[in-house]
């Protein structure tokens, strides 16, 4: 080893979830590993996701009394996914995510809490689930780890947290959203929020980690104790090559570039093309520019990983049924002048709220899923018109819920409409002109909306249907949790224009997490897995959680073959006990 040169087993690029995903089983069983990662922070969209992992069958969902037969979940995949169901790569899937799970419970700090209350999207779909396919980090205390990998450890991201403070969806949302309503609500908000202002105070940054940033966390103390080196601000810019099989990667560092060798492999996990101007402009529908399109992962996830997979001949599947994982956002302007972006996920199912185009007509079941908005949006408006709805609700729903980044009572919220995000009108008339909506066709829309929501019902789109629909509504409103007339002003109204989670378009890999080239052949020695896989869900959305759950499963698949298990070995840790770390399973 020269100071150009380093060794290790694996080199990982991209410290996301699928990355230290791989990197934390391959080093439990006896790798040397490092990963390397293009921006200042561990993480990437991880640290910025809601952090729900779909992983049908999982240990926490058998424990609790749910214990499904797999050919449910492949009848809902078969459905879902039509001809793009690939069978060998969901059986991978399925036999190894609950084996996933149960190899970092029981053998990392990576603990989990299940989402056993939580439907699959498409709850009219044969063989959706009710619950018991999801599960999220649990919790997690930033002051366990130590101060240097802290540093580096990328913070939540700005619009989902409340000054700088990570949200849990579920009761801990919920207390926010009835603070002013529940003395209980109220005492886990006093305490929430006075600790989080005592870690700022003390360490600059939001400590009580959820969501994505707490499994970011817990997989970066994972990595710490089994002695996998992190570090960021370093660019990965080319494969090494020694006949058919990929030995190494080139990083730039401050002092000029290295060589990384890689005995048993490299994976690519860095981030997919979300911010891949050219590719966008390539694949993504009503994209002439490639800009016309508001990424929620950070600027760095930008095409690395496949360009580095297809410099040695891995290829980019494009043939899915969509090649991004929508998400509706809106574009929030902040007083320095950069922009953010705002996730709608939470506030289109809620009692009084719906979408319109600048028609002012509805046009999706504002309560389906996140990616079934932005795909119904995409189909709805005519080529050549911009691609944006309006989330419209009245003054009574912005106090109690919040719309976009502009919070519940008691947070003030006026200055959002003096900013210019949030519209705002006495009449619908009033705020259709100010939104460029055509006022008649909004008219006649709310007027036929709240004559049905009247009664809790809505036939045009039939929203609060389903489980998923009822979960993301209030329960205290009846008697349907989603529907509520929209029948006095003043009436306000956010612009919603495409984003994306990630990416769906990838590398061809194998049920083995290998980077196949243009004949189908594996890549000796190259790996990838998250979003630099093209998705195994075909380019579909049918639960909560497709992106990190098999993000998560194919990074251990990668990290056991590199480590000359096979994903099959898992089998051991969770039905007959754990090996010791560096024991063969």
């Amino acid at each position: 080893m020269t100071d150009r040169q380093q060794d290790f087993d694996l080199v990982v690029v991209g410290s996301g979830a699928a990355g230290m995903s791989a990197a934390v089983t391959a080093a439990w069983h006896g790798l040397k590993v490092v990963v390397v990662e293009k921006a200042e922070g561990l993480g990437g969209a991880t640290a910025w996701s809601g952090g729900w992992m779909w992983t049908p069958l999982n240990p926490l969902a058998k424990a609790a009394g749910i214990d499904e037969d797999p050919e449910t979940v492949r009848t809902y995949l078969r459905h879902e996914l039509g001809e793009r169901y690939d069978p060998a790569k969901i059986d991978a899937f399925l036999d190894a995510a609950p084996r996933m799970v149960a190899f970092f419970h029981d053998n990392t700090a990576l603990q989990f809490a299940d989402g056993n209350a939580i439907a699959d999207v498409h709850g009219d779909t044969p063989g959706a689930g009710t619950g018991g396919r999801s599960v999220i980090a649990a919790p997690f205390d930033g002051r366990q780890l130590d101060r240097k990998t802290l540093k580096k450890l990328r913070r939540t991201m700005p619009e989902t947290a409340f000054l700088g403070m990570p949200i849990q969806a579920g009761p801990d949302l919920m207390a926010f959203l009835t603070v002013t309503r529940s003395f209980r609500s109220f005492v886990h908000v006093t305490k929430r929020f006075t600790r989080h202002l005592y870690d700022l105070a003390r360490y600059g940054r939001a400590m009580q980690l959820v969501n994505g940033v707490a499994l970011t966390g817990r997989l970066a103390k994972s990595a710490d104790e089994l002695g996998v080196e992190t570090r960021v601000s370093t660019p990965a810019r080319r494969l090494i090559k020694e006949g058919a099989r990929v030995t190494g990667v080139v990083v730039e560092t401050p002092d000029g570039e290295i060589n990384l060798t890689a005995r048993r492999g490299v994976v690519l996990a860095a981030g997919g093309f979300p911010w891949d101007i050219a590719r966008r402009k390539e694949l993504f529908p009503h994209t002439p520019t490639g800009e016309e399109h508001w990424p929620l992962p950070p600027p760095s996830a930008n095409g690395d990983g496949l360009r580095l997979g297809e410099s040695v001949g891995g290829e980019v599947d494009t043939s899915l049924y969509s090649p991004v994982a929508w998400a509706p956002v809106s574009v929030v302007p902040y007083q320095d002048g950069h922009v953010g972006h705002f996730p709608h996920i939470i506030d289109r199912g809620k009692p009084g709220i719906i979408g319109v185009l600048r028609n002012g007509r509805r046009f999706v079941n504002e309560a389906s899923g996140y990616y079934d908005y932005v795909d119904a949006m995409v189909k709805a408006v005519p080529e050549g018109e911009e691609l944006c709805s309006w989330l419209i609700c009245t003054h009574g729903f912005q106090r109690r819920y919040g719309i976009g980044i502009t919070r519940p009572a008691p947070v003030p919220f006026r200055r959002w409409i003096r900013k210019g995000y949030l519209k705002a009108g006495r009449t619908l008339e009033e705020l259709a002109r100010q939104c460029g909506i055509n006022p008649d066709g909004l008219a006649a829309t709310v007027a036929d909306y709240n004559r049905h929501a009247a009664r809790g019902e809505d036939p045009e789109f039939d929203r609060g249907s389903t489980p998923y629909n009822r979960k993301q509504g209030d329960p205290a409103h009846g008697p349907n949790p989603c529907v509520a007339p929209l029948d006095q002003g003043p009436f306000y109204a956010v612009k919603v224009v495409p984003g994306c989670f990630g990416t769906f378009a990838g590398l061809k890999i194998n049920e083995h997490a290998q980077v196949l080239d243009g004949d189908g052949t594996p890549i000796p020695g190259l790996y990838a897995a998250g979003t630099d896989m093209a998705s195994i869900m075909g380019g579909y959305y049918p639960a909560g959680g497709i992106n990190l759950g098999p993000a998560m499963t194919f990074g251990h698949i990668a990290g056991l073959h590199a480590a000359g298990k096979r994903h099959e070995t898992a089998s051991a840790l969770s039905d007959s006990g754990s090996p010791t770390p560096g024991e063969t399973a």
